[in-house]
């Protein structure tokens, strides 16, 4: 920790977990890294959970769908 009391390093699993339940709540979540982005699509795809990915240059965007049933 810093002297705010904040800590400095993320660890990207949890940072791609942290993501997924953004998305599992309805909000979109974008990541830059090639590693946080393969961990986001795993998790998403183990836990069954419908996306639209937009991929750009500067990362992917995570926009959830809404499933009809």
């Amino acid at each position: 920790m810093d002297l705010t009391g904040k800590e400095m390093i993320m660890n990207r699993k949890e940072m791609a977990l942290q993501k997924v339940e953004k998305i599992k709540a309805g909000y979109s979540a974008f990541a830059e890294s090639h590693e946080v982005t393969a961990m986001i699509r795993k998790e998403l795809e183990k836990q069954d959970i419908d996306v639209y990915e937009d991929k750009t240059d500067l990362g992917s965007w995570f926009i959830p769908t809404n499933k009809k049933e």
